[in-house]
């Protein structure tokens, strides 16, 4: 068997090198705009590494300045709240008011603790104790004397008291 002898037919041999030529352009115009969107895309997950990088730096950087303040506001906390609690008025059959008054009345006498950063209260924690314990209070006709058990210092300051009858 033979192949025809279509090589030599101008017409063909047109249609052959236009086909190749075409192809050769077509493959260059690909290439072309394939580097090119592949050139983009490179640029686009460089900037984003360099935005990860800085962001990750800037969150490094908010953390310790979190870090920092929480522990500038530990211990700049300040006492809002007095609480005074007399744990023992029904042993010596006291009513619920007169309990209030001297409640009320320890409250007025360390309220001067109201607004103070922990680091002060704490230090004068004994001037408080004694501030308490050496105040005599007189309930129904009786002297009492004050004797602090407890006393918790943070945003409230927690004092329980307990009454001693003085003979």
């Amino acid at each position: 068997m033979r192949i025809p002898p279509l090589y030599r037919s101008p017409a063909w041999q047109r249609l052959l090198a236009g086909m190749a030529i075409g192809g050769c352009i077509s493959w260059i115009i690909f290439l072309y705009i394939f580097g090119a969107l592949q050139e983009e895309n490179t640029k686009l997950i460089q900037k984003q590494k360099e935005d990860i990088k800085d962001l990750r730096q800037d969150i490094k950087i908010w953390q310790d300045e979190y870090k920092a303040l929480n522990k500038k506001n530990i211990e700049l906390l300040k006492i809002q709240e007095i609480s005074v609690r007399i744990t023992n008025w029904e042993k010596y059959g006291l009513d619920a008011y007169s309990v209030f008054e001297v409640e009320d009345a320890m409250k007025e006498d360390i309220s001067m603790m109201k607004a103070k950063d922990l680091e002060t209260v704490f230090k004068s924690r004994d001037l408080i104790k004694k501030v308490i314990e050496n105040r005599e209070v007189r309930i129904n006709d009786k002297r009492y004397r004050l004797e602090v058990k407890e006393m918790v210092i943070y945003t409230t300051l927690s004092i329980r008291i307990q009454l001693q009858l003085e003979n």
